[in-house]
This record gives C-alpha cells, sequence and structure tokens, in this order.
C-alpha cells in the first residue's frame, strides 16, 4: 500500500471510503465461506493443499485490511516494512492458486456451477490479473492516489470465491461466471463514483482497474471456451479422473440440486 508522510492524521473522506472499502471486502470473504460452512457444505476433510490454499490467500486479506488501516493513520515506516513483506505474499498466492485449481481439475472436482474448462482458465486468469494489478500497484507506491486504486482493483478480484459463496450461482447457470464479475465490478465502480461525489472527477486509475478486470473476463470466455481452453484442459488432466469429464458440460448436480 503507499507510502504516505508524515505522523498521525485524521482520516479524511478519501481515506474513509478505502478503509470501509477494505472491511466490506474482508466482510464479503468471510461472509460467503462461513455461509458454507454453517450450511454444511463446506468441510475440513479437503486436502492439505486446499486448507494452505484457503489460509495463504485469507492471509492477504488480513495484510490488505491491516494495511489500509496504517495507510489512513500515517504509519508509513510500518505500512513499508508490511508491504515489502506482502509482495513475497502475492508470489506464494499465485503459486498456490494456480495448483490447486490444476489439482481439483485434475480429481474432477470442479464446482458444479461451471465447466471444467471455465473453471480451468478463470481461477489461475484472475489470480494472475490481481498479481498484475499489484504489481502495478507496488511499481505506483509514491503515488498515493495510484497506489490505492489499484490496489482496491486488485483485491476486488480475489472477492470471486466469497462472492460465488453469497450469490445463488445454481441458478444462474450458464451464466454464473458472469454474475460472480459483475458483483466484482461493482467495488471500482463504487470508488468512480465516490470519486465524482468528492471531486467531481475520476482518477484514471479507476478506469485502468475497471478495464483490466473487463478484459480479463472477455480473455476467459474466449479462451475457455475456445481452442485454446479445450486444449490446455486435454494436457493437465491427461492420465487423471478430470479426463473423463468433458470439458465443456456441467458436472452432475449434487443431492440437494437434483
Amino acid at each position: 500500500m503507499a507510502s504516505i508522510a508524515g505522523g498521525p492524521r485524521r482520516v479524511n473522506n478519501d481515506d474513509r471510503f478505502f478503509l470501509i472499502g477494505a472491511y466490506l471486502m474482508a466482510a464479503v470473504l468471510v461472509g460467503g465461506f462461513s455461509l458454507q460452512f454453517l450450511a454444511g457444505r463446506s468441510r475440513f476433510d479437503a486436502p492439505w493443499f486446499v486448507h494452505a490454499h484457503a489460509l495463504i490467500f485469507f492471509g492477504w486479506v488480513v495484510i490488505y485490511v491491516a494495511q489500509t488501516w496504517l495507510a489512513t493513520r500515517g504509519a508509513s515506516a510500518l505500512h513499508r516494512r508490511l508491504g515489502w513483506f506482502a509482495t513475497g505474499w502475492v508470489v506464494l498466492m499465485v503459486v498456490f492458486g494456480i495448483a490447486v485449481t490444476v489439482a481439483l481439475v485434475r480429481r474432477g472436482a470442479v464446482p458444479f456451477f461451471f465447466t471444467p474448462a471455465y473453471f480451468l482458465i478463470m481461477n489461475p486468469l484472475s489470480i494472475l490479473t490481481f498479481a498484475g494489478l499489484t504489481a502495478a500497484a507496488i511499481v505506483k507506491r509514491r503515488e498515493t492516489a495510484w497506489h490505492r486504486r489499484l490496489h482496491f482493483s486488485g483485491m476486488a478480484i480475489l472477492l470471486g470465491p466469497g462472492l460465488g459463496r453469497l450469490l445463488p450461482l445454481p441458478l444462474m447457470i450458464p451464466h454464473a461466471g458472469h454474475a460472480v464479475f459483475v458483483g466484482v465490478i461493482l467495488f471500482p465502480i463504487a470508488g468512480v463514483i465516490a470519486d465524482l461525489r468528492r471531486t467531481g472527477r475520476v482518477h484514471p486509475g479507476w478506469w485502468w482497474g475497471i478495464a483490466t478486470i473487463t478484459v480479463m473476463q472477455i480473455a476467459m470466455d474466449v479462451l475457455a471456451y475456445g481452442g485454446p481452453g479445450g486444449a490446455l484442459y486435454a494436457a493437465i488432466t491427461a492420465g487423471s479422473p478430470g479426463a473423463s469429464v468433458a470439458p465443456l458440460d456441467y458436472p452432475p448436480l449434487p443431492p440437494p440440486f437434483r
């Protein structure tokens, strides 16, 4: 997050938006996963790498909220130190995010409201886009307005799993992926509205974030439902149970939905 000069300071309107936004995004993720657990649709008997993936990604949520809070309080020294630690954490997220996706696809364990090919493209492309926006935010770390908007847009991408557990995605087949996209894009759009209300103009960081997320979604559709998605799926699932699952067929509905 941004490096800011000076000591403790009063929270201004711009700070307030990003702090409330961080809390709200954390609530979406915690709420989504908690709802699934309380409904009995999430269990603790998942493979170890799934638990490791969950801890790593929730670790980022804690880091993001902490960094946003530090930035609004003027704690620049601690903010910078935690920021470099967070950079290494993103690398861990990319590795585990892609590895877990490949493992689930090979096991034939894709959520039933996504086609296997779409799931295979969606998750890695999401985490790579998040990492790209985060890298751009780090490059712009001395320009606070750019830095925090690019970080916010990147964090919005990570809301997909939380939104997917809050939205009735089984009722949205075959548009479940697009429903998640709409939920994600609403967060940077809220930033556009906040800028307009506060200053009467929109910082270009929001347009870059919105454009990047939109291009990501278009790429998901093109790759998943075109030749590249099928070829990648065949190569990754070769010799595994996932090879018996058609890449563009929806998995069977679980008992509660039959």
